[in-house]
């Protein structure tokens, strides 16, 4: 059984499981080793740092045949980030957390004709989505890795499904192995986007001790503050907390976040830690799915054996 879905389809991949574009992680490499497992690659292209983007960006053209894109954080990126990456070819450009609007004109006008990826949080995000002319909806729960919304994953994706039909929604925020994938389609989703799983890839650029504490972490072990978002003297919007694993640094100023946002000595000893991989500081991007990552496989291993165990799932549920 291979498991053909209207994102599979759409996007000419052969399973229905796409990377999530984390900043700082995903680079070209990454999304090429997804791609040629079969899924769909995205380049987290971030905010816009142009070097960094044009090297990983000519990795992945150069390292895979398949369909991959990027993507890009809505309220940071400038319109000309996505010019600049619509040069490369990428079958698909995804915007997340702000308004799509600006990005998508760009991408609908481009001759290359990549698909429009909208990552959604909440209802009215995903009205908008629907609105600009997104042609894959990402229905994203609080169990994710990293910045995020409120809503959890299995109520949302089937609200958001029933909102967007007949556009095609990935689920994403704990799918950590097939079986959530499995579920994911259950939902009405036709996919998933994984995160937290492909971090401990090697083909991520993540450090040894993220990779390390990721593999020994539980989902208990994280949560969602903006505590590590003003230590790092990040602009994020105050609406999208980060899930992280736990460290000293967070349970020091958990219930003092306006407190640390004044105290500029903490927050450069803060950056001082940070720069020395000091693991009582250094934010762990990482989902409730964590659990169930027990081992670092190659990225392409990871789509494979994900795809098998969801088309397992599927067939144990249907009784064949």
């Amino acid at each position: 059984m291979t498991l053909r879905t209207a994102f599979t389809e759409l996007l000419g991949v052969r399973h229905p499981i796409a990377l999530a574009p984390m900043g700082g992680a995903a680079g070209g490499a990454l999304a090429a080793a997804v791609s040629n497992g079969g899924g769909l690659g995205l380049v987290g292209g971030g905010r816009e740092e142009t070097d960094w983007l044009v090297r990983e960006l000519r990795i992945v053209a150069e390292n895979t045949s398949k369909p991959w894109g990027i993507g890009f954080l809505s309220w940071g990126a400038e319109v000309r980030a996505v010019e600049r990456a619509l040069e490369y070819g990428p079958a698909a450009v995804m915007v997340s957390f702000g308004d799509p609007e600006p990005f998508a004109r760009v991408v609908h006008s481009s001759s290359a004709t990549p698909k429009l990826i909208v990552q959604v949080t909440d209802l009215e995000e995903a009205r908008r989505a629907v609105d600009v002319g997104a042609d894959v909806v990402v229905a994203q729960g609080s169990e994710a890795g990293g910045h995020g919304g409120s809503r959890a994953t299995f109520p949302f994706v089937p609200a958001v499904v029933d909102l967007v039909a007949p556009i095609p929604v990935l689920a994403a925020g704990g799918v950590a192995d097939g079986r959530g994938l499995a579920a994911a389609l259950a939902l009405g989703a036709s996919g998933a986007l994984v995160g937290t799983r492909f971090q401990v890839s090697p083909e991520a650029l993540v450090d040894a001790e993220i990779v390390k504490a990721i593999l020994n972490g539980h989902g208990e072990d994280t949560e969602r503050s903006r505590v590590l978002d003003i230590a790092r003297r990040s602009p994020w919007p105050e609406r999208y907390t980060a899930r992280t694993l736990r460290n000293a640094f967070l349970e020091q100023w958990r219930d003092r976040p306006d407190e640390l946002a004044a105290d500029t000595a903490a927050l450069d000893d803060y950056q001082r830690g940070a720069n020395r991989g000091d693991m009582d500081v250094v934010a762990v991007w990482a989902g409730e799915g964590i659990d169930l990552i027990t081992e670092a496989q190659s990225a392409r291993n990871v789509v494979g054996a994900m795809a098998e165990l969801a088309e397992e799932s599927v067939r144990r549920i249907l009784g064949s």
